[in-house]
């Protein structure tokens, strides 16, 4: 090894521990910070210290990268679901998550931003959509519900309180409150427990 390849060595941006790691969480720090519009790749590599070409070795291009968060996501999601005790529980770990992964959340589903085919992604999000089935069918509807209207129903509440909460639309109406708690309230507000 010369004196100047000694010297350069340092500097070179190739041996990172887990490159794909770090892009991923430089793009969710940015992306919670100023949301997915402001994603460049190019930047993403000067945050991680690597070439301006490394990210696309592990994503392809921005829309890979994006598509690779989604996917984790609901990896993310599906996991937390499961520890869900029943529907409403199911609920406040959905509302959790948003709130624990915001970055994730607001990917996930934006689907205009996502390679919608990719294999990583659609098992994930089946693993997600299987898990929120559960809740639902774990509950004994009333007698002659749908079903999958109740899941939408199921779905709907939550994923609209956590993106009310996400934007700050809910700030008055929470104040101190634990947000989690304010929508167990809510939801026993709005639905009766089933009969027996």
């Amino acid at each position: 090894m010369t004196m100047e390849t000694a010297k350069t060595t340092p500097e070179r941006p190739y041996h990172h521990g887990d490159l794909r790691r770090a892009i991923l969480s430089a793009a969710l720090d940015v992306i919670a910070a100023e949301g997915p519009s402001a994603l460049s790749l190019r930047d993403l590599a000067r945050r991680a210290g690597v070439s301006h070409a490394a990210p696309a070795h592990h994503f392809k291009d921005r829309t890979g990268l994006l598509t690779a968060i989604a996917a984790e996501g609901h990896a993310l999601l599906s996991a937390a679901l499961t520890e869900a005790t029943d529907l409403r529980d199911a609920g406040v770990h959905y509302v959790r998550f948003a709130r624990e992964h915001p970055a994730h959340f607001q990917v996930m589903f934006t689907p205009e931003l996502l390679r919608e085919n990719d294999l990583e992604l659609t098992t994930a999000r089946a693993l997600t959509a299987d898990r929120l089935r559960q809740a639902v069918s774990d509950r004994v509807p009333e007698p002659g519900t749908d079903p999958r209207l109740a899941g939408v129903a199921a779905w709907s509440l939550a994923h609209g309180f956590a993106t009310l909460l996400l934007g700050h639309n809910l700030d008055a109406a929470v104040g101190d409150q634990d947000p989690e708690e304010v929508f167990r309230t809510l939801t026993g507000m709005l639905f009766q427990p089933p009969s027996a």
